[in-house]
């Protein structure tokens, strides 16, 4: 196989960063193009990789809203891992024009510039919020998925496009992790929005390694869902500070108490991989050589943050904080 050019949107951002540190030693990468609009980030990585033997890395300043910046930066590129978006759900709730031109209209964007450069991959990095979404940042990555899927059909068909949708990355910049430390440092309360609230909770390399893993499978259409275990916000506080208070805020808006990875309608056609579970487009069109190498899954098969069995026991997390380098606070007896 030869190595192949991987540009990254949003390239600065955690998921970016650790792609860079995981991605740079392989044989199998000949260039990393790090997209994104901040200068000052975009320095620090230069600082940090930069000198890396062979000189693989290379940086764009810009901004998913602009296509023709885009297409600049796609040339001679074999895949592109689309990370950037505005994520903060509050943010989004009170800046809705602002995450739709982001998120829709830069997912387009990147959609319409690889066909035109012939990228012949190209993924979408997207959340668990958008599956039966309730708030605006939700509902923009649920269209951006729909914008990916229906991309396939398009011009000359030199480019396939597919999805990976997962949960809350542990410890990731602005994370529940982050506000904790904050929180640590000013005293032994921790506060949390609703104590019954459960999330997916997934670590960086993990997520990157599953983004390759997706991009060697794809054959356009897909989404690629990982299997991943969940826990609520009272058992991720307890664990993180053994001594401190938890308290309750509320929930804040466009938030919802569960999360759901897979939607009851899309079970119909998602099958078991072993490695990941895959949703196949509801689409006659589309063929896939891929399609059923896995078993289906069962009818009342369910992937929710509250199901019981997807739980993670207090071993299962002390081993995700310990993978992720997050340092507890008080121990445990």
């Amino acid at each position: 196989m030869e190595a192949i050019s991987v540009l990254i949107t949003g390239g600065t951002g955690s998921f970016g960063n650790a792609a860079v540190e995981y991605l740079l030693p392989s044989n199998d990468i000949k260039k990393i193009i790090i997209f994104s609009r901040d200068e000052f980030k975009q320095n620090q990585m230069h600082r940090k990789f930069g000198n890396f033997p062979g000189g693989k890395m290379r940086f764009f300043i810009g901004d998913v809203r602009d296509s023709v910046r885009l297409s600049q930066a796609m040339k001679d590129v074999d895949l592109v891992i689309h990370a950037a978006a505005m994520k903060q759900v509050p943010t989004c709730e009170y800046n809705p024009l602002e995450a739709v031109k982001t998120n829709i209209l830069g997912s387009q964007n990147v959609i319409s510039a690889a066909i035109a450069r012939k990228v012949p991959k190209v993924i979408l990095l997207s959340s668990d919020k958008a599956v039966s979404p309730i708030n605006l940042y939700g509902k923009t990555k649920a269209v951006a998925e729909s914008l990916f899927i229906d991309a396939n059909g398009w011009g000359d068909k030199k480019t396939i496009f597919s999805v990976v949708r997962y949960g809350n990355i542990l410890a990731s910049r602005g994370s529940v992790i982050d506000e904790f430390r904050r929180q640590v440092e000013k005293g032994d309360t921790l506060f949390i929005t609703d104590k019954r609230m459960t999330r997916f909770w997934w670590i960086l390399y993990d997520a990157i390694e599953f983004a390759m893993c997706a991009s060697w499978a794809m054959t356009g259409g897909e989404i690629y869902v990982p299997p991943i275990q969940a826990a609520s916000l009272k058992t991720l506080a307890g664990h993180f500070c053994s001594y401190c208070r938890v308290r309750e805020e509320g929930i804040r808006p466009g938030e919802k108490l569960h999360e759901i990875l897979i939607a009851p309608d899309e079970i119909r056609r998602t099958t078991n991989d072993s490695w990941a579970y895959v949703i196949y487009p509801e689409n006659e069109f589309f063929e896939h050589s891929s399609c059923g190498v896995g078993s289906k899954v069962e009818d009342d098969f369910s992937y929710c943050s509250n199901d019981e069995k997807r739980q993670m026991t207090s071993e299962q997390l002390e081993v995700l904080f310990e993978r992720t380098g997050i340092d507890v606070k008080g121990g445990r007896e």
